[in-house]
C-alpha cells in the first residue's frame, strides 16, 4: 500500500472543525503529505419563483459570506502550515465541488466530519455521504459526536 501523497481537508468551520482538521494534519505530517483545504459555501436562493424576491436584491449576501468565509480559511490555513494556493473555497454543492477540487488536485484521500445520521437525516443526503460515494480516491469520515 502506498502512502498518501496529497490530502483535501474538507472545513465546514462547525464546532467540532478543529478536531477534524487536526486528524488531516496528523494524517498529513504521518505519510508526509501535501495538506490542502476546502470550504464551500452553499448557495442562497435570493428568489423563489413562487413568492418572488426572499431578500432584497441590493443586499449581495453571496459575497459577504464568501468574503467571512475566506477570512476563517485563511486563518485555518494559517493555523496548519497550509499555503495560500493550496485553500480552496467554493460556492455551490458541497459534496459536488469537494469532488471535483480532489479530482482537480489529484488528491488521494479527502478528511471530512460525519455525525453518522441514520434514517430520514440519511436520506436526505450527507455532505459525508455524497463524498463517499462519488470521490475517486480514499475518503476518511471522522465520527462526530453530538452534544
Amino acid at each position: 500500500m502506498n502512502n498518501y501523497q496529497h490530502i483535501l481537508l474538507a472545513a465546514d468551520f462547525s464546532e467540532h472543525g478543529e478536531f477534524v482538521a487536526q486528524k488531516a494534519h496528523y494524517l498529513a505530517t504521518k505519510y508526509n503529505a501535501k495538506l490542502s483545504v476546502i470550504h464551500i459555501v452553499d448557495n442562497l436562493p435570493i428568489t423563489d419563483a413562487a413568492y418572488g424576491p426572499v431578500i432584497p436584491f441590493d443586499i449581495d449576501l453571496n459575497e459577504e459570506l464568501m468574503n467571512a468565509a475566506k477570512k476563517r480559511l485563511a486563518e485555518l490555513g494559517k493555523h496548519l502550515g497550509i499555503p495560500e494556493d493550496r485553500q480552496f473555497l467554493e460556492m455551490g454543492n458541497a459534496k459536488l465541488e469537494i469532488v471535483a477540487t480532489a479530482e482537480e488536485q489529484h488528491v488521494d484521500l479527502i478528511v471530512l466530519g460525519s455525525h453518522g445520521r441514520h434514517g430520514l437525516a440519511l436520506l436526505l443526503g450527507s455532505t459525508a455521504n455524497g463524498v463517499l460515494h462519488h470521490a475517486k480516491c480514499d475518503v476518511l469520515a471522522v465520527r462526530l459526536q453530538d452534544n
